[in-house]
C-alpha cells in the first residue's frame, strides 16, 4: 500500500474516531438506546423512497438493467439507512448496469430479526424472478445476507447469483473475545453485544439466522468478502471465510491491511481498488 493512499485512509480514520457512536463503548448509553429508541428518520434530498410489495425501498437504476442487486445496509441493526449507503447504491447502479434495491427494513429494538426475515423474503421472491440477482450488504446488513442465504435453503427458494459483503457482522453473540474496541474507530464490543441480543430477540444469539458463523454454507453462491485488519470483526470474519471454504463455497477474501470497518464505502483510494474487484465479477 503506498504512503499516499494510506495517509488519506488515516485522515478518514481520524474523522471517524471523533464520530464513533457513543453507545458502542458505554453500557449505560446502549441500555438507554434500547429502552428509549428514537423514531427512525430517512434521509431527505435527491433520493426518494418508494414501495415494493408493501416494503419501503430506495431504488436506483433501470428496472430492466442487466443486473439486479438487493442491498442490505449496515448500522448495527439499530441505525437507519443513511446517505453513505444511498450514494454507494447509486454508484453500483451506474457502474455495474444494475437495478439496485435497498430496503428500509425493520430495526431493533422495536423489531427483531425474524420480522425482518418476513419482509426481506417477500421482496427477495419478487426480485429473484428477474434473474442475475446479487445479494450485497455492509456490516449488520452483510451479516444478514449471509444468514439469509443459509435460510433460503430451508424454505426452498433458489440462491442468488452471487454474494458480496463488506465487514459482515457474522457473530452477534461476540463469543470470541478479546475484541479490540479501543482501536476500532466505529464499533465497540459493549454496545454490539447488547444490540445483538435485542436483534435476536427470542432466538439464541448463536442461531444461524442472526449469526451466520454458526450456520451451514453448503450450496451457497460464489462469495466475495472485504474486511479491514483494524476492525473488531476481522478475526470473526476470517473464521467465517474458513467455514465457507470448508463447506465448499467459492469464496474470495479481500483484506484491507491497516484499514477500518466497511472501508470500501468511504472516499479513499483503497475503496476504488475494492470496487475494481467487484466490477471484475460483473464484467
Amino acid at each position: 500500500m503506498s504512503g499516499e493512499k494510506f495517509f488519506i485512509a488515516k485522515i478518514e480514520e481520524f474523522i471517524l474516531r471523533f464520530n464513533k457512536p457513543d453507545f458502542m463503548d458505554s453500557a449505560e448509553k446502549v441500555e438507554d438506546l434500547l429502552k428509549n429508541p428514537s423514531d427512525s428518520k430517512l434521509p431527505k434530498g435527491i433520493f426518494k423512497s418508494s414501495d415494493i410489495g408493501g416494503t419501503p425501498v430506495f431504488t436506483f437504476g433501470d428496472e430492466n438493467a442487466t443486473n439486479a442487486i438487493l442491498y442490505m445496509h449496515g448500522g448495527a441493526y439499530v441505525m437507519e439507512i443513511n446517505y453513505q449507503h444511498l450514494l454507494y447504491c447509486f454508484l453500483l447502479s451506474r457502474k455495474l448496469d444494475a437495478y439496485v434495491v435497498a430496503p428500509v427494513y425493520p430495526l431493533a429494538p422495536k423489531s427483531s430479526a425474524m420480522q425482518t426475515y418476513d419482509v426481506i423474503t417477500g421482496l427477495y421472491e419478487m426480485l429473484i424472478q428477474r434473474g442475475n440477482l446479487t445479494l450485497m450488504g455492509d456490516s449488520a446488513g452483510g451479516g444478514f445476507i449471509h444468514s439469509f442465504c443459509q435460510y433460503l435453503k430451508t424454505i426452498g427458494l433458489p440462491q442468488p447469483e452471487r454474494i458480496i459483503s463488506f465487514s459482515p457482522w457474522v457473530d452477534v453473540s461476540m463469543s470470541n473475545p478479546p475484541y479490540d474496541s479501543e482501536n476500532d474507530v466505529i464499533l465497540g464490543e459493549i454496545g454490539l453485544k447488547e444490540v445483538g441480543k435485542s436483534w435476536a430477540s427470542d432466538l439464541d444469539t448463536h442461531d444461524y439466522r442472526v449469526s451466520p458463523l454458526f450456520g451451514d454454507n453448503a450450496g451457497l453462491a460464489d462469495t466475495l468478502i472485504f474486511a479491514g485488519t483494524d476492525e473488531i470483526f476481522y478475526k470473526d470474519i476470517k473464521r467465517y471465510v474458513k467455514n465457507l471454504e470448508d463447506d465448499g463455497v467459492n469464496v474470495k477474501f479481500i483484506t484491507g491491511n491497516g484499514l477500518f470497518h466497511i472501508y470500501p464505502l468511504f472516499p479513499i483510494p483503497e475503496a476504488r481498488s475494492a470496487f475494481k474487484e467487484i466490477k471484475e465479477i460483473f464484467d
